[in-house]
């Protein structure tokens, strides 16, 4: 027979969601670290990419272009970036499961949020 999910269900998986979310940043950021440390702390050489006039594909084309070769900085920065991104995906986790609880209340307040979080990170590079 199967078990019917609940509030101390949703809770335990969310928690879990949390915690994983923090641990996977925190392993990338370190070995991020190390990478850098091995690579002789070097800076980006493309500092311009700072400028108020740089656009956003830009700057994300550099990161996922850094990030390809393994660079450091771009390691510690995708760790930020799920560090960034744990608290969205636990939106999204409770918003599926109050969507099983069938809590129309909570699924709205979690829709409003989650909208809030996607209009406020999509804007943020807005001139």
């Amino acid at each position: 027979m199967r078990k019917n999910f609940t509030d101390v269900d949703l809770n335990r998986s969310v928690g879990n969601l949390l915690r994983l979310g923090v641990i996977l940043s925190v392993i990338t950021s370190l070995i991020g670290f190390v990478k850098l440390f091995l690579e002789g702390f070097e800076m980006p050489k493309k500092y311009r990419l700072l400028d108020m006039g740089t656009s956003s594909e830009k700057v994300w084309s550099h990161f996922w272009e850094t990030l390809c070769k393994g660079e450091g900085m771009a390691i510690i920065q995708l760790g930020i970036l799920m560090l960034i991104f744990t608290p969205l995906m636990r939106i999204i986790f409770a918003l599926i499961g109050y969507l099983k609880e069938k809590d129309y209340v909570y699924v709205i307040i979690s829709s409003i949020v989650l909208a809030i979080m996607a209009v406020s990170f999509f804007t943020g590079y807005a001139h």
